[in-house]
C-alpha cells in the first residue's frame, strides 16, 4: 500500500510538472507569435510610409531663370499635426499609381489602403489589434537661404523646410488568449521633406 501511495504521488507530481511545462510552452509560443506579427506589420508600415511624397518630377522643383519652381503635389501626409488612428499619403509608385495609400485601425484589424480600397494587413484569427496610433513628430521649420531679403528687410518670406517623421504605436493581443499582450513603437523618418513654397524674393 505504501508503494502504491508513493507511486501515485510521483505520477501526480509528474503530471503537474508536464502540465505546467505545456502551459508555459504554449504561452511562450503565443507571445512570440504576437510579437512577430506586430514586428512584421510595423516593417510593412515603415517601408511604405518612407516612400511618402516621392515625386518622379522632382527636378521641376529646381529653380531656373524665368521658370518658377514647382511644389511637390504629392507632399501631403496626414496626420500632419495631431495624433490619429489612420495615416494617408501619396507617392509615385512603379505601377504609375499615386495613391492615396495608407494604414488604419478598423476594429481589431490594421488595414492597408491599396488600389482605392482597404485590405486586411493583420489576421484576427491570430492577432487582435487593441491600439493603433500615428503621432507626427516633425522637426522645426528651417529657413532656406535666398539671395535677397524680403521686402520688409527680414527673412520671414524665405522658403521653409520641415523634416518630417511619424511615431507609430501598436498594441495587440493573442486571439486565443487575451492575457498575452504586446506593444510596439517604431519611428519613421520620411525621406521627402516638406517645403510648401520655393519662392525667393525677386
Amino acid at each position: 500500500m505504501v508503494g502504491v501511495a508513493v507511486g501515485l504521488f510521483v505520477v501526480a507530481a509528474a503530471t503537474m510538472l508536464v502540465t505546467t511545462q505545456l502551459n508555459d510552452n504554449r504561452r511562450l509560443l503565443l507571445e512570440t507569435q504576437v510579437q512577430q506579427d506586430l514586428r512584421a506589420t510595423a516593417d510593412i508600415i515603415t517601408r511604405q510610409i518612407r516612400r511618402a511624397a516621392h515625386w518622379d518630377k522632382a527636378h521641376l522643383s529646381v529653380a531656373q531663370p524665368d521658370v518658377p519652381a514647382a511644389v511637390n503635389p504629392l507632399a501631403m501626409v496626414a496626420p500632419d499635426a495631431a495624433p490619429s488612428a489612420q495615416v494617408e499619403f501619396f507617392y509615385d509608385s512603379p505601377t504609375g499609381e499615386v495613391g492615396p495609400f495608407g494604414f488604419r485601425r478598423n476594429g481589431d484589424l490594421i488595414q492597408s489602403r491599396i488600389g482605392g480600397g482597404w485590405q486586411d494587413l493583420t489576421d484576427r484569427r491570430t492577432l487582435k489589434i487593441t491600439s493603433f496610433n500615428v503621432n507626427p513628430v516633425n522637426g522645426p521649420a528651417l529657413a532656406l537661404t535666398c539671395d535677397k531679403l524680403c521686402a520688409d528687410g527680414t527673412k520671414d518670406c524665405w522658403p521653409r523646410l520641415t523634416v518630417r517623421a511619424l511615431e507609430v504605436e501598436m498594441e495587440g493581443q493573442a486571439a486565443s488568449d487575451p492575457s498575452v499582450r504586446r506593444s510596439l513603437t517604431t519611428f519613421v523618418r520620411l525621406r521627402n521633406d516638406w517645403i510648401p513654397s520655393l519662392a525667393c524674393p525677386a
